[in-house]
């Protein structure tokens, strides 16, 4: 019988500085990497080596980017603990927004519902969260609003989606994370992100990584380079790295030796909070 393995906690910080620094590397844990196709959904598993009742991330991935493009954060969010999956699913040029936030419902739901890892790993279904880049952000908003169990969402320099990302933020009565991008000019943060954070239907925090622009959280290159703004960059995806994981650590597994990464001033970024009403 496989044992449950007590959470390795993330060492004490001292400012966002040093948490910054230890967050934004990798964790404790040895990552498998795995194919979704394996469960009936194309697509990325990372997960931690072995444990069982894990937290887990359904991740949504901006419009024609294949979610290798953010292997380098699913695979962080697995070294500290937290199972990520994300379907490969409506990359096309007029992706269904509706069916992608079904894809990711199902993708959590096979991640709780299935042992991966020939049978080591397990995830607790109480303890999930919606995440996504661009569109997939929107559409994290869309899948979280339909979703009995999850715990929290992030979204990533998120754009608008049909159905409405602000409709489903109204829904959204769990923590939501919005980390937007301060020079995005495919999907700026005043026609989307913030309108979104402000519709929020719970706690909302809105944090603004100043000199980041929309791909700057992608990574490797991809045909799609020609007709978006921008490139990736390494200093956006150490950051975001560090912030994503503190806030599902958070939220996901009532961690409090991050919380200055949660909500406290972090260098290079501006913080809007907004409590439940």
């Amino acid at each position: 019988m496989t044992r449950t393995r007590s959470p390795i906690r993330p060492p004490e910080v001292r400012n966002a500085k040093d948490a910054l620094v230890h967050l934004s590397r990798p964790g404790p844990h040895r990552v498998l990497r795995g194919d979704l196709g394996m469960v009936g959904i194309p697509g990325l598993v990372f997960a931690p080596e072995e444990g069982l009742g894990l937290p887990a991330v359904a991740f949504g991935h901006d419009w024609l980017q294949p979610p290798e493009r953010y292997a380098d954060l699913l695979r962080h969010l697995a070294s500290w603990g937290i199972v990520a999956a994300a379907p490969s699913s409506h990359r096309g040029v007029l992706p269904s927004h509706a069916g992608f936030a079904s894809d990711l419902r199902t993708t959590l739901d096979v991640c709780a519902g299935v042992r991966l890892g020939d049978g080591r790993i397990s995830v607790d279904s109480r303890r999930t969260a919606f995440a996504g880049h661009g569109i997939g952000g929107g559409t994290a908003l869309v899948a979280a609003a339909g979703h009995p169990r999850v715990a929290a969402v992030v979204t990533i320099a998120m754009a608008q989606t049909r159905p409405s990302a602000i409709d489903a933020a109204r829904a959204v009565t769990v923590p939501v994370l919005h980390l937007a991008a301060g020079k995005d000019t495919v999907a700026p943060a005043a026609g989307h992100a913030e309108p979104v954070a402000a519709a929020a239907g719970g706690p909302v925090i809105l944090r603004t990584l100043n000199k980041a622009g929309h791909t700057g959280f992608l990574d490797g290159s991809h045909w799609s380079d020609f007709v978006l703004a921008g490139s990736p960059d390494h200093k956006t995806r150490r950051i975001t790295r560090a912030l994503v994981t503190a806030f599902l650590l958070h939220h996901l597994c009532d961690e409090d030796r991050v919380d200055v990464l949660v909500d406290g001033k972090v260098p290079g970024t501006s913080l809007v909070q907004r409590p439940s009403s």
